[in-house]
């Protein structure tokens, strides 16, 4: 039985999509990634993640929009999203969590190990 974590990270900023990729080998978690939200939805349906770790701010459709679309569809709808972004307002954050994101992590304050453990605590609950 493979108990290794499958992730898909969902960052457009490639200095930190690099440093979270290899943080996530290291820690002998799989990773796919995505650069846009198109990509991130195609990449959801065909690999069915353990869980997504998704920015708001990307290239053409929000993450917000990401949000909506993956919680819509049957597929995708379970799996549990982590958003990791920049936008750290209240209502921001209240506007994820209604739309069913599972935790929010603002980038500037998450450290890569923060960010592995709070990964582990949501598959593992």
């Amino acid at each position: 039985m493979d108990n290794k974590i499958n992730l898909l990270v969902v960052e457009d900023e490639p200095f930190l999509r690099d440093l979270l990729l290899m943080k996530f080998k290291q820690e002998e978690i799989e990773v796919k990634y995505a650069a846009d939200g198109e990509s991130a939805l195609e990449a959801a349906k065909e690999s069915t993640p353990d869980a997504i770790l998704l920015d708001l701010v990307l290239p053409g459709m929000s993450g917000f929009d990401v949000l909506d679309k993956l919680k819509e569809q049957d597929e995708t709808k379970d799996i549990p999203v982590i958003i990791l972004s920049n936008l750290g307002q209240e209502a921001d954050i209240a506007k994820c969590k209604e739309k069913g994101a599972v935790d929010v992590l603002i980038k500037a304050h998450s450290s890569p190990s923060a960010i592995i453990k709070k990964v582990r605590e949501i598959i593992e609950a």
